[in-house]
């Protein structure tokens, strides 16, 4: 037998203007609560009427099946202990604030246990009864809804080839293990990242179709999910194994031991995915490169957590695949700088950053120096004065070296004039500037030398381009034609590091060089004040490269000149000009102007 619920008032149930007696309005009013009272206990909807205390007054058949207890057991039990409102400490002073009229509306999800042992699904909704103190408590089943949801959210969450959770749930979980309240007493507090990608995959789509390319991503899922289940440091909730799109996989370590665990569990994944696949008469194999990341969580983000782990794949694909690699924070500053520097190079040379210093070439024989070689100096507002090395390849790799190139051709040409002017009874000294090969396929370099040369009024003939031995030896087409363009025009071709590249000799009878430049390793062997003796076979292999150069007609410039003893040596072996510590380090030009006519010999 149910609780009845209170009726209505008298007032509510009369109408107004009505001429009943008082006893046919005591019946209209019984019958009205009657009505109510059924339409109380007939409702689908679990019900109960709870005071301001949240006590039970009454409760609807519907709430008792739900409950698995008659209605009428229910009378005076605290709703909120029934309903599992007191768990949680803001649903409990939501639920309070309504009891207490200063709330319109409570809603909640609750997961309640049938006395059958299932589990529920339900919402609870309290809303007050205006202007009594009672509240109405309704539960409605929503376990199939819920049951939808979660259907709904797995497909939405996992990939549809592989089965495992997709991009947006990894990122999700990443986001969460994050979370400094998500670290676990006792825990780590340690995040680490295996981030792979298949080396060749894009081949087997191509070849083989993707019907094999899916199942082949399908047996390495299985494969990673396996060595992600077998790790033996893995947490109770194990290891979350994504496909983050195409051939692309992520292993999820929470609570990581360190670099060991993740090394250890990068070279399983490698081995594992090495052995071959047999899929429907395909016998396939691939390798993965894959980039590690270890670290605290404490300060880590998403972002930069997966910043770091593409790096660091993009290293271990660049050091040659089918490999594991580590993030490295040298390398990766390295990296930025480098980034930095790029971004940055063209603007540069509009602001005027750059600056020149120049090294003697000095004549062997009586030690006067003959000429400079130009070198450049980047004086950035961040790092520094950087030597050429720094910021030089940058420049070629990204095109601005045929700017930067023009603006020190310009630069050296008008300071070996203004020399020749200050200096009259001098023997003019030429200038040595390095050319990469970009700035004869990118621009048009004779056009530019002779423009220089006219603009600046300085001789071909004081203008010496130097370009290293693997790009002169190989030359052909464009470049050949230049270089014979600017031999015609008067200008010096020098080989820089000569004897470190290919060496073919054949060439040198064929193309239009002036000057040898010989690398500075054969030079250092030449050095007994280093408590060694030299390398006779380095004498020997200098020796023979001078004489060919001067049966060629080529003059031959010894590099990296550091003591007497070597600038002996190699003036006994005939080395016309020499360079090095000996002589001077990269000076401003009004330090070579002291140098002009002067010999060198003894500095």
């Amino acid at each position: 037998m149910s609780v009845n619920p209170e009726g209505p008032s008298p007032a509510a149930v009369a109408a107004p203007g009505s001429a009943s007696s008082p006893l046919t309005e005591r019946h209209e009013r019984a019958a009205a609560h009657a009505d109510y009272r059924a339409a109380f206990n007939a409702a689908q909807t679990a019900m109960a009427l709870v005071d301001h205390e949240g006590r039970v007054v009454s409760a609807n058949d519907a709430l008792g099946t739900l409950l698995g207890t008659e209605p009428a057991a229910l009378h005076e039990q605290s709703a909120a202990e029934l309903v599992d409102l007191t768990g949680d400490p803001r649903t409990w002073h939501a639920y309070r604030e309504v009891l207490q009229g200063r709330s319109a509306r409570f809603r909640c999800t609750r997961r309640l246990k049938h006395p059958d042992g299932r589990s529920l699904w339900t919402e609870v909704t309290v809303t007050p009864v205006p202007g009594r103190p009672r509240a109405l408590v309704s539960v409605a089943d929503v376990s199939e809804r819920r049951e939808l949801q979660a259907r709904l959210r797995h497909i939405q969450m996992h990939d549809p080839v592989t089965r495992l959770p997709n991009r947006t749930l990894f990122f999700e979980r990443l986001s969460t293990a994050l979370e400094a309240s998500s670290y676990e007493p006792g825990g780590t507090g340690r995040i680490g990242l295996c981030y792979l990608d298949l080396d060749g995959f894009k081949a087997v789509n191509d070849t083989l179709g993707h019907r094999v390319g899916d199942r082949l991503l399908a047996a390495v899922a299985a494969r990673l999910t396996e060595c992600a289940d077998s790790d033996g440091y893995a947490r109770s909730g194990g290891h979350l194994v994504a496909r983050l799109g195409g051939d692309e996989f992520a292993v999820l370590v929470e609570d990581s031991m360190g670099r060991e665990q993740l090394a250890e569990l990068a070279r399983s994944v490698l081995v594992a995915l090495q052995q071959p696949f047999d899929l429907v008469g395909q016998r396939l194999s691939v390798s993965a490169s894959i980039g590690v990341v270890e670290r605290a969580a404490d300060g880590t983000t998403a972002t930069g957590l997966m910043q770091d782990a593409d790096t660091t794949l993009y290293w271990a694909k660049a050091d040659g695949k089918a490999r594991w690699t580590f993030f490295d924070p040298e390398r990766n500053a390295y990296r930025m700088t480098r980034q930095a520097l790029s971004s940055t190079l063209r603007p540069a040379v509009e602001r005027g950053e750059f600056a020149l210093e120049y090294q003697p070439l000095v004549g062997m024989v009586d030690g006067v120096v003959r000429g400079v070689e130009a070198l450049v100096r980047w004086n950035h507002p961040q790092f520094g004065t950087l030597a050429p090395n720094r910021f030089i390849g940058i420049a070629e790799e990204d095109g601005s070296i045929v700017q930067l190139g023009r603006w020190i051709l310009r630069s050296a040409c008008r300071q070996a004039r203004q020399w020749q002017i200050d200096h009259p009874g001098a023997t003019p000294l030429f200038v040595s500037v390095n050319v990469a090969v970009r700035q004869v396929w990118d621009s048009d370099l004779v056009a530019d030398v002779a423009g220089i040369l006219a603009e600046t009024g300085l001789a071909p003939h004081l203008l010496q381009l130097e370009l290293t031995e693997s790009a002169v030896m190989g030359s052909a087409g464009r470049p050949l034609q230049a270089l014979q363009a600017l031999s015609d025009m008067g200008v010096r071709i020098a080989i820089d590091d000569f004897g470190t590249g290919y060496s073919n000799l054949a060439y040198l009878s064929r193309l239009p060089v002036s000057v040898l430049k010989l690398d500075g390793s054969f030079v250092r062997g030449f050095r007994y004040d280093d408590g060694t003796h030299p390398n006779p076979a380095d004498e020997t292999i200098v020796e023979a490269m001078v004489q060919l150069a001067h049966r060629l007609g080529l003059t031959v410039t010894a590099e990296c000149v550091e003591t007497a003893g070597q600038a002996e040596r190699l003036r006994r072996i005939g080395c016309d000009t020499g360079q090095g510590w000996l002589y001077s380090r990269a000076v401003g030009p009004e330090r070579i102007d002291g140098m002009i006519g002067v010999s060198q010999q003894a500095v």
